[in-house]
This record gives C-alpha cells, structure tokens and sequence, in this order.
C-alpha cells in the first residue's frame, strides 16, 4: 500500500487554514482526504458547529490537493462552487471525509463533484471548480 504525502507537502495552505490532515487516496479521477475539524470560538458556542464554509474549503483543498499531487500546476483557486448543500450538522471532533470525483480538466479548470461524509452520513455536497496556475504569471 502506497503510502500518501500529508497535506501540508501537498497544499500552500498552513494552519489555521489548512484543514485536511491526511490524504487516503488518490486515483486517477478520486480523492478522499480527511479531517477532525476543532471547535470555531464564538460560533454558536452554547452548541458548536463547524461551519459549513469550513466544509466546503475541505472539499476545495481536497480538489486542490488531486491537482498538486499530480503535478497539473503550482497553484489552485477555488474557481466556482454550485449546488452546495448543507445536510447535516458536524460537531467539533468529528472524523470528516472528503471524496472528490474528477469530472474534468480542461482549459485549465478541474472541474468536480465533492461530497463530505461523517461516517456513512452524507453532510455536505458541491459542484466544484479550481482553476489551475502554473506559476508563469
């Protein structure tokens, strides 16, 4: 079993703003990374959340890392994010997993379906763009 290079090898992102902690797999068309998010001070502390913006720049970094880690440019923006939805509530602690499904990469754009799960529950979808820099300005 290949054994992957953790994120923060992977992606430009540091903390706080680096919110994977380890990459499970990648194919040739899927990424799954995973998470354990903390608690966000100030919101909602009677009863935490992790924010769903949160969520969404877990499924970005993910498409993100797919496209560094094969070497496709240097750098990825968040292009677009369609469809998003918010299912269910993620506490602090628990175990996110990100699976990202290449549709595309085109012109410089991935272009990608990313669901979020805790356990088998679905918490979070996206349609997903990242434009793609190849560091030449």
């Amino acid at each position: 079993m290949t054994t992957l290079p953790p994120p923060s090898e992977v992606l430009p992102q540091r903390p706080p703003f680096l919110f994977l902690d380890r990459c499970c797999a990648l194919g040739e068309s899927l990424v799954v990374c995973e998470a354990v998010f903390d608690a966000v001070p100030g919101h909602f502390p009677d009863q935490p959340i992790v924010p769903g913006v949160l969520l969404l720049e877990g499924l970005a970094q993910t498409l993100a890392y797919w496209t560094l880690a094969r070497k496709l440019g240097t750098q990825v923006l968040l292009g677009g994010a369609d469809k998003v939805r918010f299912r269910e509530l993620v506490t602090p602690g628990d175990l996110v997993r990100f699976d990202v499904s290449i549709d595309r990469y085109l012109m410089g754009v991935v272009h990608a379906r990313g669901l979020a799960f805790v356990g088998d529950t679905e918490v979070a979808s996206a349609r997903l763009k990242g434009r793609v820099l190849d560091g030449s300005g």
